[in-house]
């Protein structure tokens, strides 16, 4: 049983790895034996946390400085993993942001820089690693969706549109692609205790609000993505596809 989740030998990119969420998974997937790039915007090239932690697990760790508002950077990124000597075999598509304000003053640029960075440059980067991974007839995509996929929100328009938009992306590539050998799912996260939810932490209302609702009686903790990522990547889910997996504590089902 043991060896469905055995990744030894694959090499994953995780985008939006330097901390929090990312940083989680990427430690995991090393962990279960895969290679690690790791992607964010202000990654340090050498010497930095993640890459401490993935290297004390035996494993490989390249970083790399991308700016996911910035297109071309992306794709100038998704060239050079082309040029790689071996293949990529897993993406997380995680990084993100979040920005708040009532819809109503909500600035449009905002709206674009969310939706750069959380839609836009995950399809970019899916369409260019996906072309090689149906090439071959295999591959694992993971997208980091939200709570949001599936409800609204509070004054935040641009970041539950984006969510949303991540579900459907999802399974539209999964319906493009599963037949190829290429698996596409989400990972929903319920209220983790990360740099994106320190606002609504630190309201004692809102946070009060949230843990009355979480059946299992606390914030989410980064590391507890973990076990979900390496199941998506593995080949445990070879026939799971174009789902979103809630993480939640069990808030969706409250």
């Amino acid at each position: 049983m043991t060896a469905l989740f055995d990744l030894t030998g694959t090499l994953a990119v995780v985008t939006g790895a330097k901390r929090g969420i990312g940083f989680a998974m990427a430690e995991a997937l090393a962990g279960a034996g895969a290679d690690i790039i790791g992607v964010s915007a202000t990654l340090e090239t050498a010497g930095s946390a993640i890459e401490q932690r993935v290297t004390a697990l035996g494993r490989s760790f390249t970083g790399r400085a991308v700016d996911f508002t910035d297109r071309d950077a992306v794709l100038a990124f998704a060239d050079w993993l082309d040029g790689l000597d071996r293949p990529v075999d897993i993406l997380v598509n995680n990084a993100g942001t979040i920005e708040r304000s009532p819809a109503m003053v909500h600035p449009l640029e905002s709206w674009d820089r969310v939706l750069e960075v959380n839609l836009s440059s995950q399809f970019a980067l899916s369409q260019a690693v996906g072309r090689g991974m149906v090439g071959r007839g295999r591959g694992k995509i993971i997208f980091t969706a939200s709570l949001l996929s599936f409800q609204g929100g509070l004054n935040v328009p641009g970041y539950a549109a984006s969510k949303s938009a991540i579900a459907g992306l999802t399974r539209a590539l999964s319906n493009e692609w599963a037949g190829h050998g290429v698996t596409v799912n989400a990972i929903a996260p319920g209220y983790i205790a990360t740099d994106n939810t320190q606002a609504l932490q630190d309201d004692p209302d809102r946070s009060r609000s949230i843990l009355e609702r979480i059946p299992a009686g606390r914030w989410g903790r980064a590391a507890d993505l973990g076990g979900a990522a390496v199941f998506l990547a593995s080949a445990a889910s070879d026939y799971v596809s174009g789902v979103v997996l809630p993480v939640d504590g069990g808030w969706l089902a409250r």
